[in-house]
């Protein structure tokens, strides 16, 4: 699979969550969702899609999560709501 298509598998995983009520996706997540591509592959075409402005990084101080631009709380806001 080419990078182009490992984006648009990214894209897909991370909108079926969001479809499912999860506005940010953990790397590993994303990993066990996409099993024929490499790890490491994963995480450079997410941040390549971070760098495009397709996604965006969350941080929870220990790990980060990748969601959305403008879908549930972003960086600014800190932290999930923990409710949902």
């Amino acid at each position: 699979m080419d990078k182009e298509e490992l984006k648009q598998k990214i894209l897909e995983v991370i909108e079926a969550r969001v479809k499912k009520g999860k506005s940010k996706v953990y790397l590993k997540d994303i990993q066990r969702d996409i099993p024929d591509a490499k790890a490491r592959d994963i995480k450079k075409a997410a941040n390549e899609l971070v760098q495009e402005g397709k996604l965006e990084y969350f941080s929870t101080g220990s790990t980060v999560m990748f969601g959305l631009p403008g879908v549930g709380m972003g960086l600014e806001a800190g932290s999930e709501d923990p409710n949902k």
